[in-house]
């Protein structure tokens, strides 16, 4: 356990979720008093990931889309005003070189936009993935820093620490004077608290949804399960086709997703108990979700967090069979609100589907503990508290 934060003082990571109003270490600027806009209504800037239109192959809606679209509709509907600086790429599945050129490309214009809407704003709010935190974030604190409004980070996915630790040896000092000095920065998993060790200005924000109206009664029988990822091998795709060729004849996993680079898709043919549903729109996943009995999910993709899609599977009341792997680890637990088991194993994965199988009782258990699980990340409970922490530093 580490402490890059050393004027920080630590302090317990679920109390950290739990306290209310700002947090700071009093070494960031505050944004003056003066409202740059309309009496009443906060005008603050979001620099993250647009949610665009037509979800396909190369729009690929990921969670952090659905995480800035929910931010602006929760925090407007609180008394702010967002402006969105779009963090976006415009395209995936893109040869290394056009990558590299892409996201460049998509640096530049992300700075821009924050030189031009700061001024604007009263604060600033960086929605930004872990990987991606020690190259973005402190060119976003020294533009900040120089337009004397606060900067709060909202960091997804549960692998800060490892980005952290990955990058350059500068990075990390660099890190150490910006943005880890920032009044307020919201990590998804609890974990990534006790990695740096819990500074003060450090809090719990967990990825949230808000399905209603998709739960739906279950009998006992599990026949329908669904898989709801990118398609790439590090979700666990492989694993769940393979997992799912010795289930009873009456059991069919259906997939939706979309490709990315390098999946081999020829794993579909011929498969006796698996077929692929294409793309979905992010309007259409609870419904698909209610259609099913159970939710596949053994992702052991590096960065995984809380996935939204296990969020919208509790609170449509689909348990969910997962591999113990970063923050699913936290957020499923296991024989309450579904099953944890081995990451990289069919083999476990398949013994857990048949457990369920072979245990109406225990599924129905599980169902039960995914609408309780669900409730507890309800989307206004959060945002609610967040409200509360930006109003705070806005000095309002």
């Amino acid at each position: 356990m580490i402490s890059t934060n050393p004027h920080a003082p630590p302090v317990d990571p679920k109390s950290a979720a739990e306290r209310r109003g700002p947090l700071g270490d009093g070494r960031a600027d505050r944004a003056p008093s003066a409202d740059p806009g309309t009496a009443g209504v906060i005008p603050i800037l979001i620099v993250g990931p647009r949610l665009g239109t037509g979800a396909s192959a190369t729009n690929v809606v990921g969670g952090s889309k659905m995480v800035t679209a929910e931010m602006v509709r929760e925090l407007r509907a609180r008394g702010f005003e967002p402006h969105v600086v779009d963090t976006a790429g415009d395209v995936t599945n893109l040869p290394a070189w056009r990558l590299r050129i892409a996201r460049l490309a998509r640096f530049l214009r992300t700075v821009q936009g924050v030189v031009r809407g700061v001024r604007r704003a009263r604060l600033v709010l960086l929605h930004v993935a872990d990987f991606a935190t020690p190259g973005l974030a402190p060119p976003v604190w020294a533009i900040c820093r120089i337009a004397r409004r606060p900067l709060v980070l909202l960091v997804a996915g549960g692998n800060l620490i490892g980005a952290y630790r990955a990058a350059d040896p500068w990075l990390r000092r660099l890190a150490d004077r910006t943005w880890m000095r920032c009044p307020l920065a919201y990590v998804e998993t609890r974990r990534s608290l006790r990695d740096f060790g819990a500074p003060a200005n450090f809090r719990w924000f967990p990825n949230t949804r808000d399905c209603t109206g998709f739960r739906r009664s279950r009998g006992a029988e599990i026949s329908r399960l669904i898989f709801l990822a990118r398609l790439e091998m590090d979700k666990g795709l492989a694993e769940a086709l393979e997992a799912c060729r010795r289930l009873p004849e009456r059991c069919r996993l259906r997939v939706f997703g979309p490709p990315m680079s390098g999946t081999d898709m020829s794993l579909f043919a011929g498969h006796p108990r698996a077929s692929y549903g294409g793309v979905l729109e992010p309007e259409a996943v609870p419904r698909v979700l209610s259609e099913h009995d159970l939710l596949v999910f053994p992702s052991y993709w590096g960065s995984e967090g809380y996935p939204g899609v296990v969020l919208e599977a509790f609170q449509c009341g689909l348990p969910v069979v997962a591999a113990r792997w970063g923050g699913v680890s936290e957020l499923v637990e296991h024989e309450v609100s579904g099953l944890l088991v081995a990451p990289r194993s069919a083999a476990a994965l398949w013994s857990a589907i048949e457990r369920l199988l072979d245990d109406p009782g225990l599924y129905r258990r599980l169902c039960e503990g995914a609408v309780r699980r669900g409730e507890d990340y309800r989307s206004s409970r959060w945002y609610g508290r967040m409200a509360s922490d930006l109003r705070g530093l806005c000095g309002g």
